[in-house]
């Protein structure tokens, strides 16, 4: 295992026997080592793969200024969080989180706390995401001495939310909660009822309306593949579902200058249907 970048002295980039770059941590594993020696491998404390070369350039930036049992921090929290959620996260959060935790105990040691303004949303919306951030506080005080309040919580998640959605930086997770808050809003006062958030229709629901946020913001509109019979049979249909959909459509146009796609407001107002059908007809 050959040395093919140092970053500090406990920390190195190396290769498997796959060719896959490998950042390797352990106690001076890197003291007085250079570029192409060897890695001592009794010293290594923690692996893992990278599989993007711009991610240990990013690390490298970051630790110089950084210490590693951040890092170490991130990792661990990390792993946790993904034997946790169903989607894989993006390995750029080693980065991202790395540098989250420093920023916030940096601020911790000045007297500074920032109130999470999204925090209600987030704790509606993606509860998994902030289950696993209330889980990081216990391994940041665990670690670091340091027990930080739910709005932390709230960050963490909004971290892992981001990586779900390609790896887009914070302001897109943040856009996408803005988005996805407001038009459930639409579709409550438009049917005058408090959705079920435990039930399925609503998760698959929160999916695509996350999706469908991502794609507004990345303006990748929707290509038309729905007919017109079949859009003007799912007006009649659901028809006030569609006008739920329309209300949403004057609510794009009026903020975002966004028309909606034949196909977007077909699948909006099934997803609409069917999360609101049963509320009120629960028999």
């Amino acid at each position: 295992m050959e040395i093919k970048k140092v970053l500090n002295n406990n920390v190195v980039i190396t290769e498997n026997e796959n060719n896959q770059e490998l950042v390797v941590m352990g106690k001076g594993l890197a003291f007085q080592k250079k570029v192409g020696q060897s890695v001592d491998t009794s010293k290594i404390e923690k692996t893992f793969v990278l599989q993007n070369t711009n991610t240990s350039e990013k690390l490298d930036q970051l630790l110089k200024n950084t210490s590693e049992k951040y890092l170490d921090l991130a990792s661990e929290i990390l792993k946790y969080a993904q034997s946790k959620l169903s989607y894989n996260l993006d390995e750029y959060l080693y980065v991202a989180l790395t540098d989250h935790i420093s920023f916030a105990i940096s601020r911790h040691e000045q007297g500074i706390q920032l109130k999470n303004t999204l925090l209600y949303e987030i704790k509606k919306y993606y509860k998994r995401e902030y289950e696993i951030g209330l889980k990081a506080l216990d391994f940041i005080e665990e670690k670091l001495g340091v027990r930080f309040d739910e709005d932390e919580a709230g960050s963490i998640a909004l971290h892992l939310v981001n990586s779900e959605l390609s790896g887009e930086n914070m302001e897109i997770a943040i856009q996408v909660t803005d988005i996805v808050r407001d038009i459930l809003n639409i579709v409550k006062y438009h049917y005058q009822v408090e959705l079920d958030e435990n039930s399925i229709n609503y998760d698959r629901f929160l999916t695509h309306l996350r999706f469908f946020a991502f794609r507004f913001i990345r303006k990748e509109k929707m290509e038309d593949t729905v007919d017109d019979f079949l859009h003007e049979q799912i007006q009649r249909k659901y028809e006030n579902a569609y006008a739920c959909t329309r209300k949403i459509d004057i609510y794009l146009k009026n903020h975002f200058n966004w028309y909606l796609s034949k196909d977007e407001a077909v699948y909006l107002t099934v997803h609409i249907h069917r999360v609101t059908y049963r509320q009120q007809h629960p028999n």
